[in-house]
């Protein structure tokens, strides 16, 4: 089930970006799996990509080409392109070739992006096959197909869309995402996509992305692990009459800013509503910190407990666990006597101790809710850090144990 998570809302349509989708049956005949999207001729694109050393082909090829002159990115899902070796980078290499000699663009100006089973051949003649008739299917106005087009294990589309005006000039900004398991991401999600028609210079464009993905997707997890596949790029076609952002300041930034960090934010939290068998949405909230790495480190180890984790899935308020992951989250010299804990609103543990006025039954009344907050105050600074988890269900294990048959 995904927990919070209802139908898309209006995805308004970024002018100068287009989505094209098609079936290549990489899975299952049918099944639209192949997404292209156009970018008008000028739009700079940036992104920011997975850090784990077994990167997918298409990771490759995009860091290298990120920087140019971008035109369209090509998306498959049903196969990650990861594990493959040297072939795998040759069949990334013709797929990208193929639709660059359909568009009449150079093969460096299209970045490939994949997704699904590791470690098998990617279907090169089958998506060389869908190419045209998602070409033939581009529109400003595809967010929302696209954003069902490349799901996997997903089973909610997920996007988010935020519209501002600077001197009478509607500016937009439009994202989607997917993902709901292998997700630990160490830059961005699974993949995401998000287009503004604002002009922005490839370096600020380059912050933006990074900045944005800091304080959204890198701030998730779902099972602890980082994708081979993980990315998420930021679009900018300059279409919007308005001047080139080309600092980090002003009024038109701080509103595009704000836009795009917003979208992040939603559709990187629709990630984890829609996490592999999720019950409940989990904000682990930590704060007093020193410093905002070891805010990190307790907000991680609460949010890939095991115990925990199973514990949430339970409805059981087994608090003595929280305790447990945050003595052992690395913290130097951690006072455990300053430490509170609260589930929402309800203390559970004060100055490293079971809270006097705690109840088993506010406990269980906290931990029966869809979405809950573990708050820990360590008293020991003035940072402080969010991340957003799930629990961890017999369905999480089904679907990973069955993932591929």
């Amino acid at each position: 089930m995904a927990v919070g998570l209802g139908p898309l809302p209006t995805l308004h349509p970024v002018p100068g970006f287009e989505l094209g989708i098609a079936s290549a049956g990489i899975k299952r005949p049918g099944r639209k799996d192949v997404v292209v999207m156009r970018c008008a001729e000028g739009s700079s694109v940036a992104g920011v990509f997975t850090l784990n050393a077994f990167c997918a082909a298409p990771v490759i090829l995009s860091k290298q080409r990120v920087g140019g002159a971008v035109r369209y990115l090509l998306t498959n899902t049903g196969n990650a392109n990861a594990g493959t070796g040297e072939p795998g980078l040759r069949a990334a290499e013709r797929t990208t070739a193929k639709l660059a000699e359909i568009t009449g663009v150079d093969a460096s100006a299209v970045l490939p992006f994949s997704t699904g089973v590791i470690g098998e051949p990617l279907p090169v003649e089958k998506i060389e096959g869908a190419l045209q008739a998602a070409l033939d299917d581009l529109s400003v106005d595809n967010w929302a197909a696209a954003a069902t087009g490349i799901m996997t294990t997903d089973t909610l589309p997920k996007g988010a869309s935020r519209q501002f005006q600077i001197d009478g000039v509607t500016v937009t900004v439009t994202g989607i995402s997917k993902g709901a398991g292998m997700i630990r991401p160490n830059m961005a999600t699974m993949l995401g996509y998000i287009a503004t028609d604002a002009k922005v210079s490839q370096s600020v464009l380059q912050d933006l992305v990074r900045d944005g993905a800091n304080k959204s997707f890198n701030r998730i997890t779902i099972d602890g692990d980082t994708s081979t596949n993980d990315c998420c790029m930021l679009i900018a076609t300059g279409q919007a009459n308005l001047p080139e952002v080309t600092e980090a300041k002003g009024p038109l930034f701080d509103a595009l800013k704000k836009a795009v960090f917003e979208v992040c934010m939603d559709v990187a939290q629709a990630i984890v509503r829609d996490g592999e068998g999720a019950t409940k949405f989990v904000t682990v909230e930590v704060n007093g910190g020193g410093t905002h790495q070891e805010c990190l480190d307790v907000g991680y180890t609460v949010a890939h407990s095991p115990l925990i984790k199973t514990a949430l899935f339970a409805s059981d308020p087994n608090w003595g666990r929280i305790l447990a992951a945050v003595g052992r989250a690395g913290v130097p010299n951690l006072d455990v006597s300053k430490i509170d804990v609260f589930l929402s609103g309800v203390c559970i543990a004060s100055q490293g101790a079971r809270a006097t006025t705690y109840t088993e039954e506010q406990g269980s009344a906290v931990m029966a809710e869809e979405e809950i907050t573990i708050r820990i105050e360590l008293g020991r600074g003035e940072c402080s850090e969010t991340i957003w988890t799930t629990d961890l269900s017999h369905e999480y294990v089904k679907i990973n144990a069955e993932y591929r048959t």
